[in-house]
């Protein structure tokens, strides 16, 4: 097998003169034969202008390097696609996959022995993870770490659940113009992932369970010169990788691993979204997420980590308790100490080196836990056959079992046209339901699913409501909200056959949501709108790629031609 820079070489029909000519060329850029007859290890540079989330990416290249050339290899730093969360149109969903292929692409076409993925923002962790499994090369996954804290009139701040609660508090007229302009310039105090358990969070506890990244690195915040040690660390550990030729993802990526990831999600009372993110990863080996097994693995696991939304503290106090070593060894048996990391041994070794930390209070035991179930349930019924997931430890106790009327937005404009109009007809018991916003119909299944709350409502001191949808939601949202409604209404799901003033019935508990409208009635309503236009799909590039070959979100959102192994 050949390795280093022989390795997979242009084609000219003549191997030698590509080689000739690869080192000929390479040289320019100043290395040496010593240089270049090493073992390579490809970094990637997802650093952009555009997404804060990754501002220190440039120190911890640096750091990789580092620790790659102290073991003997050579580092070789290539670009991909950075994906900023806020900054992404019309939502970072819509590019995760494009991300996925750019790595893919580019760690099969250049030469290296391994790769060392760097990124946190929220899509961008899964894209790459997703990449690394298809070219099943050793891979070591760097995660840029969360932001620090940050503090308004002497409350602690985190971005983005607290600047979803203020902002919220703004527009009931809690809060004044200038008050919200101050709380605007403390949320986020430094470069970094958001400082609670949102998605970003979550794919990184989620990677590192997976044995996919080193210990702790999860949790280390953003600034912290410890985060830039992990880095060295990360970047030793892929030139030994890259000599041995593995661990590759698929033996790291077991049934017990995937296993492992659904445990911890339901712990950390992780982010919906890292469902998703977690079954798109699984699809691409020969394994899968089960739903059913899903939401049965919540009933069995408690939240033990007090963050927000489901809790108090933040992504640096997570980690100050000893982070995701001492979370699942709390977890004891319910995790499969067996499964295997890219440190070279098993997660029973990373247990065994958890720090005990004195009083902490952010990770709980199993017998005083945040909630007694996890953080997710999958629910089903006439209004989501494929399933629908709610994040119940961050849902209003009182909602858990709700029938209200339907009050109906077409699509994410409509809402936005409509939410805040002094004449809509909408009470705090209603259900509030946003349609068209799933992966084709939006397209790109937006953020979304946290709709607002009305201002007339809000302002009545309402601070939650029953809403659905076939959108996403931040993980640092919070309320009783119902997402990834599958089918999506676009694709022809009964959602699309909802009308204002129809009652909903939401059963937590019983895992049901319904449509409290006879068969005969949906299949009447269900003929009428097999009638309608269909909308008009893109005609070129990018679109119509993701708009005919997107799947829905019970399958991960992926591309339909990227799933599966190529064995």
């Amino acid at each position: 097998m050949t390795k280093g820079l022989r390795k997979g070489l242009t084609s000219y029909g003549d191997a030698g003169f590509s080689l000739f000519l690869r080192k000929a060329f390479i040289k320019a850029m100043g290395f040496s034969d010593d240089a270049l007859d090493r073992p390579i290890v490809g970094i990637t540079n997802t650093y952009s202008d555009y997404n804060p989330c990754h501002g220190n990416v440039p120190v911890l290249i640096e750091a990789v390097k580092r620790g790659v050339m102290l073991a003997g290899a050579m580092p070789m730093v290539f670009p991909t696609i950075s994906i900023g969360e806020s900054f992404a149109h019309p939502t970072s969903m819509y590019l995760r996959n494009l991300m996925a292929m750019d790595t893919e692409e580019m760690i099969r076409a250049q030469p290296m022995d391994a790769v060392v993925v760097i990124g946190g923002c929220d899509k961008t962790l899964p894209a790459q993870i997703m990449a690394a499994v298809s070219t099943n090369l050793p891979t070591v996954v760097v995660p840029v770490g969360p932001m620090v804290v940050g503090h308004h009139k002497g409350e602690v701040l985190g971005a983005c659940t607290d600047c979803r609660r203020l902002w919220s508090a703004h527009r009931a007229g809690e809060i004044g113009e200038e008050e919200i302009s101050a709380v605007n310039g403390r949320l986020a105090p430094s470069v970094g992932t958001c400082m609670v358990m949102g998605t970003a969070s979550t794919m990184a506890c989620i990677t590192e369970t997976l044995g996919l990244s080193l210990p702790m690195s999860a949790t280390i915040p953003a600034p912290h010169a410890e985060r830039v040690r992990s880095a060295e660390a990360s970047g030793r550990r892929a030139a030994e990788m890259a000599v041995a030729g593995g661990p590759t993802p698929n033996e790291l990526l077991t049934p017990a691993a995937f296993r492992n990831a659904q445990v911890v999600l339901q712990a950390i009372g992780g982010s919906t979204n890292g469902l998703v993110h977690l079954t798109a990863i699984a699809n691409r080996t020969k394994h899968r997420i089960d739903l059913d097994t899903f939401d049965q693995i919540g009933r069995e696991v408690p939240v033990l980590v007090d963050l927000k939304p489901s809790g108090l503290h933040y992504m640096e106090h997570f980690h100050h308790a000893g982070g995701v070593p001492k979370l699942m060894k709390q977890l004891g048996d319910l995790i499969d100490l067996d499964a295997k990391t890219i440190a070279g041994g098993t997660l029973r070794d990373v247990v065994k080196n958890a720090e005990d930390v004195p009083g902490q209070d952010a990770i709980r035991s199993r017998d005083n836990p945040i909630k007694a179930e996890g953080g997710m349930a999958v629910l089903r019924g006439n209004l989501a056959p494929r399933g629908a997931v709610i994040k119940q430890s961050a849902a209003s106790p009182k909602l858990m079992q709700h029938t209200g009327r339907a009050v109906v937005f077409e699509s994410v404009e409509d809402l936005t046209n409509r939410i805040d109009d002094p004449k809509l007809d909408v009470t705090a018991d209603d259900v509030l339901v946003l349609r068209n916003a799933g992966p084709k119909g939006a397209p790109g299944m937006p953020e979304a699913g946290y709709l607002p709350i009305p201002k007339k409502i809000g302002s009545q001191g309402v601070k939650d409501m029953v809403r659905i949808s076939d959108a996403r939601m931040s993980g640092t949202a919070f309320g009783t909200i119902v997402l990834h409604i599958t089918p999506e209404s676009a694709a022809g799901g009964p959602l699309a056959l909802v009308k204002t003033g129809d009652m909903i019935r939401l059963d937590v508990p019983a895992r049901r949501i319904e449509l409290l409208v006879d068969d005969a009635g949906l299949q009447k309503r269900q003929a009428a709108q097999a009638k309608l236009p269909q909308a008009k799909t893109p005609k070129r590039g990018y679109a119509k790629l993701f708009a005919e070959t997107i799947l829905q979100a019970d399958e991960g959102c992926d591309f339909d031609f990227l799933t599966g192994t190529e064995d």
